[in-house]
């Protein structure tokens, strides 16, 4: 099973330990890039798949670097709405 497998199988058991830095990985194997939206954007941070034309705005969790619950579960809604998982 190869790393993205694994992140992949991971996140869809939806843990209570899912990092932020995680789900910039898992989103990242899907094409999508991170970015903070400027200098006045604060936690929050737009990740884009110009491939795709599919955009997801997060926020950054702080000051702990775990997703929270109902995070993950929009992320997971947000990948099988677009057909990616």
């Amino acid at each position: 099973m190869s790393k993205k497998e694994k992140l992949l199988q991971r996140f869809l058991n939806q843990p209570k330990d899912f990092t932020f830095d995680e789900l910039i990985s898992l989103l990242g194997y899907f094409g999508f890039t991170s970015n903070n939206k400027g200098k006045t954007s604060g936690s929050r941070i737009e990740f884009e798949n110009t491939e795709l034309g599919l955009k997801y705005l997060a926020h950054k969790p702080h000051p702990e670097k775990v997703i929270k619950a109902y995070v993950i579960k929009q992320v997971k809604e947000f990948l099988t709405e677009n057909k990616l998982v």
